[in-house]
């Protein structure tokens, strides 16, 4: 058995593609690692797939706690947490991202006297009041190890007195590149959806900005139906509900919308790398946009990926449906997309820095 062990953990869709490169890093050197899932995913089922589909070693633990509102999930996972660590007693904890599963686990890990090493730190919103940014900065202040994805992440905790940081890059493009010789085939894609290569678009839309107020909804919706081409649409279910909650339900019939139930990972990303272009809210959707060299308009006023709007290969147009609409035709600048966020080796270098800090601290 191993001599060191860490906590990995996850409970929201992107955190567990985040995990594989570095659960799979960490073994490979030997970590003992456990890892807990708090359950925050809102469909165990379609969480399972994803372990399956990236070949994840399966949680230790599922807290099961999928609580609505990010304050009652926070009331109940910390204790949870609490007793999970109590019981695993790891050197460090890593967490993944922003959600509240990352600043409920930071919460216990800091009360327990656990070393937290954050991935994908330091980015920032600077929306305030976004439960994403909350939970950005107080997991940041927290912990003791910061691995970043991009230069602007690093300029922003060298600002907030943070550091040193690691620069890793983004795992979310170890995953990309380790998955892009499946995405090859279309016959599947367009009998199952009905569209063509390069003749649709993928959209996505889940932010509680988004969602939970009607006129942004609304615009973001009539923008999607208005383009002029087929609009392949996995319908969140928060953005079912509030569809239904704020009587706009009749808009996903509208246009060329496809709406589809939620779909794997796999599926997910195919549709991607064969669009004409992504509409989405999702951070991680972006930057696999950028990875799979699709042009992407976000559905956001800002963004916390930078580089991917400063390249031109992603538009931020809000709400707006007009904006929204004329992205469609907004060529990037160029046919090779930048690599901003790192070489594909970042799980790699998280478990190494990993091992590194665990060998001083017991030296």
């Amino acid at each position: 058995m191993s001599e060191h062990t860490v906590v990995s953990v996850v409970g929201a869709r992107p955190q567990f593609v985040k995990l594989g490169p570095v659960s799979k890093s960490l073994r490979e050197l030997g970590i003992r690692e456990f890892v807990i899932h708090t359950g925050q995913h809102y469909d165990f089922s379609m969480s399972r797939s994803f372990f399956e589909e990236l070949e994840l070693p399966e949680p230790d633990l599922n807290l099961g706690i999928a609580s609505p509102g990010p304050t009652r999930q926070l009331g109940e996972m910390v204790p949870a947490l609490s007793e999970a660590l109590h019981k695993y007693q790891p050197q460090m904890v890593i967490v993944f991202g922003d959600t509240t599963s990352t600043i409920a686990t930071a919460i216990a890990a800091s009360y327990a006297g656990i070393p937290i090493a954050h991935v994908e730190a330091g980015m920032r919103s600077f929306v305030p009041d976004m439960p994403e940014e909350i939970a950005r900065i107080v997991t940041d202040r927290l912990s003791q190890i910061w691995f970043t994805a991009s230069a602007a992440a690093d300029s922003n905790l060298a600002r907030e007195g943070l550091g040193p940081t690691d620069f890793v890059g983004d795992t979310m493009f170890d995953v990309v590149r380790e998955i892009l010789p499946r995405l090859d085939g279309t016959a599947e894609m367009e009998s199952r959806y009905g569209v063509k290569p390069r003749e649709y678009v993928v959209a996505t839309v889940h932010r509680a900005n988004n969602t939970d107020d009607r006129q942004r909804l609304e615009g973001i919706m009539k923008g999607l139906a208005q383009l002029p081409c087929p609009v392949v649409f996995p319908v969140h279910p928060r953005t079912r509900a509030a569809l239904d909650r704020h009587g706009l339900s009749e808009l996903l019939e509208s246009g060329g919308i496809i709406a589809l139930d939620p779909l794997r990972y796999i599926e997910t990303m195919l549709l991607a790398r064969h669009a004409r272009r992504v509409f989405t809210d999702s951070g991680g959707l972006q930057k696999e946009a950028l990875y799979l060299g699709v042009p992407c308009t976000t559905l956001r006023d800002e963004t916390e990926w930078v580089e991917t709007v400063e390249s031109g290969w992603n538009v931020l147009v809000g709400a707006d449906s007009q904006r929204a609409v004329a992205s469609l035709d907004q060529e990037p600048p160029s046919k090779t997309p930048p690599e901003p966020y790192g070489d594909g080796s970042a799980g790699r270098a998280i478990a190494r820095r990993v091992l590194e800090w665990m060998e001083a601290r017991r030296a």
